[in-house]
């Protein structure tokens, strides 16, 4: 459906059906921010408008202008995510911080995708991400409870939220559910063989087109062959990602080619995605130019960096950070089947 066409999830028969759906999310809502109000956490709120809305290759923000009262325009952007000022509260001192943000991400509209969405950011300071692990598990199961379910079904899959998440490494990922030896294509400082992979991608019968980078060809594994099989049954915490997928995350002390990135699956839905956060800004900013050069390679466009951010990121503090789809764990847990009809006045309808 074009974004375009005109929404009517205002008329009174359709929100009566939604509104079932609308009164578990707020359920969801209070749980989880009861949660983590009693685990310390202070709730922040962050804005939307910045300077740079992330620096991620495959990113899309929406831009505006911001008018001084000197007359004088200066290209803005709205948020991607609330990460960089959450950052900048952990370098000013905070400890625990989480935020329900609404962000925004162009070329983003399916059952699962909105353009304007909200996300549920929380950071630890001097605590493991493995601390991120267990959150992200007693939230599935405070949600299903808020939700009144004991299952979550998606698209002909079942988990069960009260069952302790698996963990799995990318590597063991890619080794059960494609055949591929994923380590055996990283050096391990972190170098990618672009080459070996798509060798080892087309004997397992990936497409593989000429131009293709490792990220690409990474990418369309996971996405056709992986993700599919993950969270059946019971949730998956997929980990240890390559350094070359996980920009704003540290190294891995144990292995260098892989840093401490996971991301969270129930019923092949991705609902978070957690880090061991990168504080070095130097090393910050190199990654940061080494995607705005794939994204120009790729899309013609690039974001500016945000150099407040980045010197924040001097005396932040070693954290670890997640990120949450909240109106997709919503949508999981009151049974809903687009995320649409979990939002109140959601921007696209019917999608």
């Amino acid at each position: 459906m074009a974004v375009t066409t005109p929404s009517r999830w205002w008329a009174p028969d359709v929100h009566a059906d939604r509104r079932p759906f609308l009164l578990a999310r707020n359920r969801v809502q209070a749980a989880l921010r009861a949660y983590l109000a009693g685990d310390d956490f202070i709730e922040v709120d962050t804005p939307a408008l910045q300077i740079s809305p992330g620096n991620e290759t495959h990113l899309h923000a929406f831009k505006t202008e911001l008018i001084g009262s000197d007359g004088v325009a200066r290209d803005y952007y709205l948020h991607t995510s609330p990460e960089f000022a959450c950052k900048k509260l952990l370098s000013a001192g905070e400890k625990r911080i989480f935020t329900f943000a609404h962000v925004y991400r162009n070329r983003e509209t399916s059952p699962t995708h909105q353009p304007e969405f909200t996300m549920l950011e929380w950071y630890r300071v001097a605590e493991a991400y493995e601390a991120l692990m267990e959150d992200c598990g007693r939230m599935l199961s405070l949600a299903a409870e808020a939700g009144g379910t004991t299952t979550f079904a998606y698209r002909g899959m079942s988990c069960d939220p009260f069952a302790e998440p698996e963990r799995l490494s990318v590597a063991e990922a890619f080794s059960r559910h494609a055949g591929i030896d994923l380590l055996a294509t990283i050096a391990m400082d972190g170098e990618t063989d672009r080459d070996e992979l798509a060798a080892r991608a087309s004997a397992a019968g990936i497409r593989i087109a000429e131009d293709d980078t490792w990220s690409d060809i990474f990418s369309r594994i996971l996405v056709e062959k992986v993700e599919p099989e993950l969270g059946e049954g019971r949730a998956t915490i997929l980990c240890e990602y390559p350094a070359a997928e996980a920009a704003l995350a540290r190294r891995s002390p144990q292995d260098g080619r892989v840093s401490d990135r996971f991301e969270l699956y129930a019923c092949g839905v991705e609902l978070a995605n957690a880090f061991g956060e990168l504080t070095d800004p130097v090393e910050q900013r190199r990654r940061f130019e080494m995607e705005m050069v794939e994204k120009q390679r790729i899309y013609g466009e690039t974001y500016p960096l945000d150099e407040d951010f980045l010197s924040a990121l001097a005396i932040m503090p070693e954290a670890s950070g997640a990120a949450l789809g909240f109106d997709r764990l919503a949508m999981l847990a009151s049974g809903a089947r687009r995320i649409d009809q979990v939002m109140w006045a959601p921007v696209v309808w019917g999608a």
